[in-house]
């Protein structure tokens, strides 16, 4: 029981530390352009990360995603002590890219961890292979898919508005950047906070506390979503400016176009049940609005240097889970 309590608290730290390193995805658009100051922008973003529970609950009225991650090991072979190595290796990938600034996936280091401490546990028999590959596909897939919409948004909205006056065109996308930035938050919230729910769903089921992976108590997604929106309200200022300002400058209507286009995303994952990175899926947003006004105008070679991380996240905290799942049973 000790041991179970000690998993929970430590998901929701996760949790907690999930929403400040992703604050910065949720709130990078509208801190540069200005349009919210930082304090203002995170409770923005902290309030919509939790109207997200909400809506999965009563209007969606079921968790996919979070069914999706759990799932990531076979049943039969999850254990705490699995799960304790996975969530510890993924804090702390998590506190090392927060540290260097680096816009890493919480989405895929919380997947490695988990499959890298059930391998080393039972092998590579005990891990669902086709569910992680599809999962790691969308480390390319999310990025492009908001590239894309980013870039046909932008499109559309630059001829819709190509005889707007300069000036009165401003105004009205800052106003639209709030409504844009607040459908991104939500799709923030529904993603994220269901990852760690599967976390704490495979710590209950292994147990014996709950009958399967599926049944989720109610108080773990409240406390999930709830936790977040904590985390998102502690700000992330490292990776802003990383996000907001080093891959392209942007204006309030590229701002707009990028929320929007990371949103769309969001909803078509949460549709599919597949869980991403909102930072792979903001900065291809990013990168395509960038790419509407010319190639040029997007910093490729921070691009190169964040696509590195994110295929490096995925290995890496399978190894690093790996390391502390032998430390465990030292001990437990």
């Amino acid at each position: 029981m000790t041991l179970l309590i000690v998993v929970i608290a430590l998901a929701l730290i996760f949790d907690f530390i999930n929403g400040f390193h992703d604050a910065a995805n949720s709130i990078a658009t509208i801190v540069s352009t200005k349009v919210l100051t930082p304090f203002q922008a995170v409770i923005w973003a902290a309030c919509f990360n939790f109207v997200a529970f909400f809506i999965a609950k009563y209007i969606i009225g079921e968790f996919g995603i979070a069914n999706t991650v759990a799932k990531t090991v076979l049943p039969q072979f999850i254990t705490l002590n699995v799960i304790l190595a996975g969530l510890i290796a993924a804090i702390v990938w998590n506190l090392i890219t927060w540290w260097l600034g680096i816009p890493s996936s919480s989405s895929h280091t919380l997947i490695g961890g988990f499959a890298g401490a059930a391998i080393t546990c039972a092998g590579f028999g005990s891990i669902q292979g086709m569910v992680i590959l599809k999962i790691a596909s969308f480390i390319f897939l999310a990025p492009l898919i908001g590239m894309l919409i980013a870039v046909i948004l932008g499109a559309v909205t630059l001829y819709v508005s190509r005889k707007a006056k300069p000036y009165k065109a401003e105004i009205w996308f800052r106003r639209f950047q709030l409504i844009s930035s607040a459908l991104f938050c939500t799709g923030h919230g529904l993603n994220d906070s269901q990852k760690v729910m599967g976390i704490i769903a495979a710590a209950l089921f292994a147990s014996g506390h709950i009958p399967d992976i599926t049944s989720i108590p109610t108080w773990v997604p409240f406390s999930c979503f709830s936790v977040i929106a904590l985390g998102t309200m502690s700000g992330g200022w490292r990776i802003v400016k990383t996000m907001g300002s080093r891959i392209t400058k942007i204006t309030p209507l590229e701002g707009v176009v990028a929320d929007t286009a990371g949103a769309i995303t969001l909803y078509i994952t949460e549709i599919l049940h597949i869980p991403v990175s909102t930072t792979h899926t903001i900065t291809g947003s990013i990168m395509g609005v960038g790419a509407i006004r010319r190639l040029s105008a997007v910093r490729w070679g921070v691009t190169k240097d964040l696509l590195t991380a994110w295929i490096l996240t995925i290995p890496v905290s399978a190894v690093m889970a790996m390391l502390f799942y032998y430390i465990i049973q030292l001990f437990l």
